[in-house]
Parts: C-alpha cells; sequence; structure tokens
C-alpha cells in the first residue's frame, strides 16, 4: 500500500512539472527547421506537451506533440529562388542590406501571423500555453503570440549574438569592438571600419524607425481581436517586443567572440545535434570506410543548392577534386556523368552522422553556424565558402581562430580551394586546433540540450524570470548615454563663459571710465 502511494505521489509531481509549450519557427529553411526540431525534441524528452508552428512537418509522431502546417509560408519567402546559388552570386538581393532583411521579414511574419491555421489557434479562447518559444528573425511581430496567450516569452536566435537579439533583452553591444552580423570585419577596428559598423546600426536603427507604424497595425490586427476573446487588452507592440524573459542563442565562444552578454541570453550553440548520432546508410558506410587517405565533405547546406554553381566553376572543381588522394563525398542535387572515380555525388547527406566519421579529414562548407558547429562537435577542420548573410563573419572567425581557411566562389575558386586543400591536408595544425576549438565547445557545466530544458522550466516556474530582467529598460537611452549631463555640463559652461565675457567687459568698461575720469580732473 505504502510503495502503491509513494509511486502515485511520484506520478503527480511528474504530471505537475510538465507543461504547454507553443514553439513557433515559420522560417521554409531547413536549417531553421532543425533548429526548431532541436527544441522539439528536447523539450518532449522532458515531458512537455508540445504545439509546433512549421512549414517542415516532423514524420515523427509522439502522442504529445502538435504540429500546425504552414507550409504555404514556402509562397511567402520562396527559398529556391531567393537563395538560389546563381541568384546569390549575382546579387539579385542584397542579404547583406538590413533593407533587403527587414522589409522582406516584416510581410513574411504579417502573413505568418495572419495564415488561417495561426489564427485559428489563438482564437480559440480555450487553448493556453505555459510559455512561447519564437524564432527571432529581424522582426518581432511574434511576440504577440506571448500576449495573446498571456505567457512568458523565450525568443531564439540563429546566429551568433549581436547587437539586434541583445537589445531585447538588455542593450546594444558596442560597435567600437563588436561586429554586425552583416559585416565580415574582425575587431579590433581601424577608424574606418569603426565607424562603418556604427553607420550600420543608425541604418537599422532608422529602417525599424520607419516601419513602427506598418509593424502597429500588422500587430493590432493579427493579435487585438484574439485578446479582446480572452478579455484582456492588447499591450502596445513596443511593451509586447521588449518582454521576453530570455533569448535562446544558437552560439558559443567558441566559434563566436567572448561577447559581454546579459544573463538572460543562454548560449546553447550545438542543441540541434542528435547525442547518439544515427548510423551511416549502407552505401555511404562503404564509401566512407574504404577512404585509405581519408575522405572530403563538401556541402553547402540546406538552402543553396550545388548544382546552380556556374558551370566553369563546378568544372574546375571537379578538375582540381580528381587530382586529389582523398575521396570527397559532394552534396549535389543532381547526377554529374563526368564526376572522378574518387568524387562521390548524393543528392542528400546526413552531415552530423558524415562528420562523426574518423576518415573525415574535411568539410567544405558554405559557412552557416550549424555547420560549424557541428565540424567543432566532431573536430573537423573546414573550408569556408561563404555566400551571404552571417557567412563571412563566420568564416572569418574561423580563420582566425585557425582550424579553417576561406575561398570565395569567383573565377578562382578551383586554383585557390587546391591551395587551401593542400594546406589544410599537409599541416597538421589544423587539425590540432579543430580538437582545441572542439575541447572548448564541449566543456560545458551541463550540455545544451540540458540547458534548453532548465532553462524553460526555469522561466516558467519562475512566472517569466523577471530577475533576469535588466535594469536598462528602466533608464531612458539618452540617459544611459549620459546626454542629459553633456547638456548640463554645456549649459553650466556657457553661462560661465558668458558671465566671464559679461565680467571683463563690464571690468575693462570701467577701467576705461576710470583712466577718462582721471584725465579730466588732471
Amino acid at each position: 500500500m505504502q510503495l502503491a502511494c509513494c509511486i502515485l505521489i511520484l506520478l503527480f509531481i511528474f504530471v505537475c512539472e510538465a507543461y504547454k509549450v507553443l514553439i513557433v519557427f515559420p522560417v521554409p529553411g531547413r536549417s531553421h527547421a532543425m533548429l526548431g526540431e532541436g527544441f522539439v525534441r528536447n523539450l518532449l524528452d522532458d515531458g512537455h506537451e508540445i504545439t509546433y508552428i512549421t512549414p517542415f512537418v516532423m514524420k515523427t509522431t509522439h502522442p504529445k506533440l502538435r504540429q500546425i502546417d504552414i507550409s504555404s509560408n514556402f509562397k511567402l519567402m520562396p527559398t529556391d529562388h531567393l537563395f538560389d546559388t546563381t541568384n546569390v552570386l549575382n546579387k539579385i538581393l542584397d542579404f547583406t542590406d538590413p533593407r533587403v532583411m527587414v522589409y522582406l521579414t516584416v510581410d513574411f511574419a504579417n502573413g505568418t501571423i495572419n495564415h488561417p491555421a495561426v489564427q485559428r489557434l489563438i482564437q480559440d479562447p480555450a487553448e493556453h500555453f505555459d510559455a512561447v518559444i519564437v524564432e527571432w528573425l529581424y522582426s518581432e511581430l511574434y511576440s504577440g503570440f506571448s500576449s495573446v496567450f498571456n505567457c512568458p516569452l523565450i525568443w531564439s536566435s540563429s546566429m551568433e549574438p549581436h547587437w539586434l537579439v541583445t537589445e531585447l533583452i538588455d542593450e546594444s553591444f558596442n560597435p567600437a569592438y563588436n561586429p554586425q552580423h552583416l559585416s565580415d570585419a574582425l575587431p579590433p577596428f581601424n577608424f574606418f571600419e569603426r565607424v562603418q559598423q556604427l553607420w550600420s546600426i543608425i541604418n537599422t536603427k532608422y529602417l525599424k524607425w520607419r516601419l513602427r507604424h506598418k509593424e502597429n497595425r500588422i500587430f493590432n490586427n493579427a493579435f487585438g481581436p484574439a485578446v479582446a476573446n480572452r478579455g484582456r487588452t492588447l499591450p502596445s507592440f513596443y511593451e509586447a517586443k521588449y518582454n521576453g524573459s530570455l533569448m535562446f542563442g544558437n552560439s558559443h565562444v567558441s566559434s563566436g567572440i567572448a561577447n559581454r552578454l546579459p544573463p538572460n541570453y543562454i548560449p546553447i550553440g550545438g542543441y540541434h545535434i542528435n547525442e547518439n548520432t544515427d548510423p551511416l546508410p549502407e552505401n555511404l558506410q562503404k564509401i566512407t570506410d574504404e577512404a585509405k587517405e581519408g575522405f572530403i565533405y563538401f556541402s553547402l547546406g540546406s538552402m543553396l543548392k550545388s548544382s546552380r554553381i556556374p558551370s566553369e566553376m563546378k568544372t574546375g572543381l571537379l578538375e582540381i577534386f580528381s587530382r586529389l588522394n582523398q575521396t570527397v563525398i559532394w552534396k549535389f542535387e543532381e547526377l554529374l556523368p563526368d564526376a572522378p572515380k574518387n568524387v562521390h555525388i548524393t543528392p542528400w547527406a546526413p552531415q552530423q552522422s558524415i562528420l562523426a566519421h574518423p576518415n573525415c579529414k574535411l568539410f567544405i562548407t558554405h559557412g552557416g553556424l550549424l555547420s560549424i558547429l557541428e565540424s567543432l562537435h566532431f573536430a573537423v577542420p573546414i573550408i569556408g565558402m561563404p555566400f551571404f548573410g552571417d557567412q563571412p563573419l563566420n568564416i572569418n572567425r574561423i580563420v582566425q581562430k585557425g582550424f579553417g581557411k576561406r575561398v570565395d566562389l569567383n573565377k578562382e575558386v578551383a586554383r585557390n580551394m587546391e591551395a587551401a586543400i593542400k594546406e589544410i591536408i599537409e599541416d597538421p595544425r589544423y587539425a590540432e586546433k579543430a580538437k582545441e576549438y572542439s575541447y572548448i565547445y564541449h566543456d560545458r557545466l551541463i550540455s545544451p540540450q540540458k540547458e534548453v530544458k532548465q532553462w524553460v522550466r526555469h522561466v516558467i516556474r519562475t512566472q517569466g524570470a523577471p530577475h533576469l530582467r535588466s535594469p536598462g529598460f528602466l533608464v531612458p537611452w539618452y540617459q544611459k548615454m549620459y546626454l542629459d549631463l553633456a547638456v548640463v555640463i554645456i549649459v553650466a559652461l556657457y553661462l560661465t563663459i558668458n558671465f566671464t565675457i559679461m565680467l571683463l567687459t563690464r571690468i575693462i568698461v570701467l577701467g576705461r571710465n576710470f583712466r577718462r575720469y582721471k584725465q579730466k580732473l588732471l
């Protein structure tokens, strides 16, 4: 009887520890979906009930998982066209231009939160959640989910920490030594680089300021009725977007730099990586096992397509690969009938399982942060071929750390790639540096997967973790910069100088008058 009571008490405690969490990852890019699925897997493993808004419906079935299909988001953001390799190279859209990123994502967010399936969810007064985890990508409109369900808001950033995300939970980084994420400059900056970094922040703030009326209108129209149905008043968009309890960052100091981070920025870089690596498919297992000189893995990620590389560059790469002693596994979306014998083409590649193989000597990548974190996880040196976004900065950091080289996709790509491969394969310092930073990556108090579980529970249990909220939100921007003190000093100096000038003028006038009076007496 006592044993049965103990079991019932334990079961009751377990049930009480389970929460309802809404996860919103709407971007129709496979890498973004991998980050969303990382939260889903870890929180399901922790016993929570998950509702997942995604354009990539997971094949996994779970009694505590409900998925809301928004695959129509591919029409809002046609990634195959926007991120077509040829279009990116020709800068049809410049993804280093903050105007492109800001305007594109605001319209995309508008379409997402007004999706019929999303509106059905938020308009139903019976729906409730204990926390909302939403992906930040240049738009804060998704903060409205927290306002509707009156629960803590947890942001998720897919990049290394930068001023746009830290500003949501604390304040902007100092641009004198912190690069903005669309730059490829590394500190210490020269004078012109510092000016450029500052101008980027000013320009982006101006763009966001210009959009404020549009964003307010979208926010109120999408979330206002749902909040009213629940008998509450929708907070202002400004209040909602700065109401985040914390920010999960897909980052780690091993891949980035030692930033001054607030306590509610939680770096969980690598949380998407499966703790137990899946076995390779039989054909790839045979290729990798038989690579006596090791193998090189080449992939441009899930959004860029190798098949869209210009023909002459593709031919040049195949030619230099043919001269290598190593086997090359190239994630390529179509057959290559003229591929050399040592080059194996695969339209799909289980990247983590490939990098985990002991014969993997080198990873040629576009420089996405997920790929870099995976290379660190498995201690594989890299050659980076960046295209857009944060990729150039990511690769430059890796080059600076010493376990990678950068090769740009241009007319000299074949010659530069051959030299880079030769240097990394023949110089053991690159593999040693990869192991050194892999140790830094792994040497944490707890794994990133456990951090996700711990911090979600902490936010819910503490009703939004107000103790982590920065006091900076209570201080106006002009007071942070002591502009009010500067005004007082300037006014005081002005009055002092004017008083001094007036006093001296009076003394001089009195002196002249005295001399004239003295002369009259004589």
